[in-house]
């Protein structure tokens, strides 16, 4: 697929390929040029820092002691979900 730079320096991602990876304003791509010139864009999600208290962090060492911690349900599903992003296939 041919695409151009304009002026500004920026890339125009065709719509087909936005919407088969669900890309839209303010979504993240890494960009990698590999030995010869390829240049390589991947969708990739960008999470902010945690910063527990000083009460999280002494939960945190004890489940990791223990072992025998459940992972928060809200967790659990984002890493259930972390692969599918990069496993669909894109429509040309």
């Amino acid at each position: 697929m041919l695409v151009s730079i304009d002026k500004r320096g920026s890339v125009l991602i065709p719509q087909s390929i936005r919407k088969a990876l669900d890309l839209g304003p303010g979504s993240n791509l890494e960009l990698q040029v590999e030995d010869g010139g390829a240049i390589i864009l991947r969708p990739i999600c960008v999470f902010g820092a945690i910063k527990l208290s000083d009460v999280g962090l002494k939960k945190l060492a004890e489940a990791r002691e223990s072992g025998t911690t459940d992972l928060p349900a809200w967790l659990r599903d984002e890493m259930d979900h972390a692969e599918a992003d990069t496993n669909k296939e894109i429509p040309l």
